[in-house]
């Protein structure tokens, strides 16, 4: 069950996730409040689906999750991995706009307010600009202000860095950086969430550490390294 909340962050209460023959979850229980928070591990560790599980896109066999704001659409935004999995319309301001639409604001407004919205961060020349002709990681970044212009209490970005180079990694973080929401950052580039108040490091559902950023991440990082060096010891 999702339900929507008033305040004390986002709460994971005794989930239970079943997808196909896969138990996901299992009891799974998390109080999310800090404003920047990480979450590492290996792939299918359950990183992805944490995400859906608090957009609302899955629903769990037992247990609830519960967001600030859940009962107003857009309050919860979730960026893809691929940006060309999220944008639907040709140019970036008809794709914020619709950000607006999809909450309830008239088109003429929805547009006006797109287009002033980039203006304030200094991308006005973006507004016509066809998004197929941008890169990815410019793509990414319409991504992101598409989720930005509707005022989420919270941003769910899922590998947001995977596919960039480092300038536009560099372009990203800072814009993360700049963000007033409550952003929850799923990664393999450690780098990135280094520096968080706090990261969970997930491992076949289950928590496996959950601290400061630094300690989980050099703790996965050492246990990454240690499995390498056992699987060559074991295979020469």
């Amino acid at each position: 069950m999702f339900e929507a909340g008033t305040s004390g962050g986002i709460r994971i209460e005794g989930v239970t996730l079943v997808r196909g023959h896969r138990r996901v979850f299992e009891g799974l229980a998390l109080n999310l409040q800090e404003s920047r928070i990480g979450l590492i591990g290996d792939n299918g560790a359950g990183k992805s689906s944490l995400f859906r599980l608090i957009s609302g896109l899955d629903q769990p066999q037992q247990g609830r999750v519960v967001a600030p704001g859940r009962e107003s659409p857009g309050r919860v935004g979730l960026m893809f991995q691929n940006p060309d999995d999220q944008i639907i319309f040709p140019t970036v301001a008809e794709e914020l706009a619709f950000s607006l639409t999809a909450i309830g604001e008239t088109r003429p407004a929805a547009r006006q307010r797109a287009l002033d919205f980039l203006a304030r961060r200094g991308l006005a020349a973006w507004a016509g600009r066809a998004v197929g002709e941008l890169s990815q990681g410019q793509r990414q970044q319409v991504c992101l202000l598409a989720l930005e212009i509707s005022e989420p209490v919270t941003l769910l970005l899922d590998e947001p860095f995977a596919s960039l180079d480092l300038p536009s990694q560099a372009r990203l973080a800072a814009q993360l950086d700049a963000s007033a929401q409550q952003i929850i950052v799923s990664t393999h580039l450690l780098e990135h969430v280094h520096g968080f108040e706090r990261v969970l490091w997930l491992d076949e559902g289950r928590v496996r550490a959950d601290g400061p950023g630094r300690e989980v991440c050099e703790a996965y990082a050492g246990y990454v390294r240690e499995r390498v060096w056992a699987d060559r010891d074991r295979d020469a």
